[in-house]
């Protein structure tokens, strides 16, 4: 009966979470401006109309390389953050551990508002490396994440042993070190990738005019005539975020990949 209670709820919970979702891909296939429900004729002439829009085109190409830049300074930032935590003991150890993941738990509002302000103060205007600095203050924090938990599973007697036989440390780090937290920082980057691509809070603060895949949703949403489009853009945004986040899951070994976005 247990069992059973359980497989319910676990049901409950899936469709609670991916009925809307699948709405949405429907809806990207009505051939109707106006979504009425049920849908009457479905097509695919919205797919080629989102391909052939410039707007959705250049918004796509900003979030590719925001997400990519904002990836490679976690990758470096985190990976190093992680190697300083978990290989070194000095004073505050704990406090720049809990200072490098706070970023992600704190409202993205917030973050954005603070990020907005700093820009404004310096005056060094709203461009994509602005973008690029608001996303990498949490994306790090899915690296950091990966790393360390890898780090901490795998043993430094290795290293010691490699050293001790006359390896330098670029020798040891590039054929031990560097294996052993292979996928990690895959699985890190990956989902540090997917958080990157599909961001609108922290991005709406950091962006000025310009307009990244999230944010030209929301600009259209409300527009009838450009729904449809939306419905499309909707669906492939969230294929590529979805599809990182598998694959992350996959390389972490375990199902989970370490670290969320409120």
């Amino acid at each position: 009966m247990g069992r059973l209670l359980l497989r319910i709820a676990t049901t409950a919970g899936f469709l609670f979470l991916y009925i809307p979702l699948a709405v949405i891909a429907l809806y990207a296939f009505n051939a109707q401006r106006v979504q009425a429900w049920p849908i009457q004729q479905y097509s695919t002439e919205w797919f080629q109309a989102a391909l052939d829009n410039d707007s959705v085109r250049a918004a796509f190409a900003l979030s590719v390389a925001v997400g990519v830049a904002a990836t490679f300074v976690a990758l470096v930032l985190g990976s190093l953050a992680a190697f300083a935590v978990q290989r070194y003991r000095f004073f505050g150890r704990e406090t720049v551990s809990f200072a490098l993941v706070l970023p992600i738990a704190l409202p993205g509002i917030v973050t954005g508002m603070a990020l907005n302000s700093t820009i404004n103060a310096t005056g060094i205007g709203f461009t994509m490396w602005t973008i690029v600095i608001g996303h990498a203050t949490f994306c790090i924090v899915v690296v950091y994440n990966n790393v360390i938990a890898r780090l901490r599973r795998s043993s430094r007697s290795i290293e010691e042993a490699s050293m001790d036989l006359g390896a330098d440390t670029l020798q040891t780090f590039r054929f031990i070190t560097f294996p052993v937290i292979r996928t990690a920082l895959v699985a890190g980057g990956l989902l540090a990738f997917a958080l990157s691509f599909d961001e609108i809070i922290v991005t709406t603060f950091t962006a000025g005019t310009q307009e990244t895949l999230p944010i030209w949703i929301f600009s259209h949403l409300r527009q009838t005539n450009q729904r449809p489009i939306v419905n499309v853009v909707a669906v492939v945004l969230i294929l590529l975020s979805a599809a990182p986040v598998y694959l992350a899951a996959r390389l972490s070994g375990s199902g989970t990949v370490a670290g969320s976005r409120t």
